[in-house]
């Protein structure tokens, strides 16, 4: 496991339709059903887990207030997503990788409760509603990019055991701490 390295994708949709919202708990990740995309040979990487988030909102204005009826959903590309399971010799590495790559899905379910939690209750202004929750919901995806990069630069994707159960504490704390922000709302 030493030298193996995984790359992560993310990618923020804006769709026009609305999308069903039932997450209690983030996706485990199964080599045999999440990851059924061809490996790219010339990749350095041994696995890629491409994830998208996607949200749509209603709008209604009344009496000078904007409010928002959210859909919000993250969601796995099984097609775009791969291993190179011929690469990963112990079943040992097999889990491990499989664990690291767990651990970006449980940071993009941080996403989605955190936009949840934040695009929902916000104060918007009635003439520029649209443009703020555009800006608000690109620096939530910006953070979270940010935190998956950091994530596999300081995990070494995965590699470096000390920082990947220092990585999973930190992931661990936040989904926690989403959990209870969107339990007093």
């Amino acid at each position: 496991m030493k030298n193996l390295l995984i790359a992560f994708l993310s990618l923020l949709i804006i769709p026009i339709v609305s999308f069903k919202q039932d997450f209690t708990e983030p996706v485990q990740l199964d080599w045999n059903i999440h990851f059924k995309g061809k490996p790219d040979n010339n990749s350095p990487f041994y696995a890629l887990t491409a994830m998208t988030w996607k949200y749509s909102y209603g709008s209604t204005v009344y009496r000078n207030r904007v409010e928002i009826k959210l859909q919000n959903e993250i969601s796995i590309d099984k097609s775009r997503s791969w291993v190179k399971l011929d690469k990963v010799k112990t079943e040992e590495s097999r889990q491990n990788l499989l664990h690291h790559e767990q651990g970006h899905v449980n940071i993009q379910y941080v996403l989605l409760m955190e936009a949840d939690r934040v695009l929902k209750n916000r104060n918007y202004s009635v003439k520029n509603y649209k443009a703020q929750i555009s800006q608000l919901a690109n620096e939530i995806s910006n953070y979270f990019d940010t935190m998956q990069k950091n994530y596999d630069e300081e995990t070494e994707h995965g590699s470096n055991h000390k920082m990947q159960a220092r990585w999973d504490k930190i992931i661990s704390d936040k989904m926690e701490e989403s959990k209870a922000a969107s339990e007093l709302k």
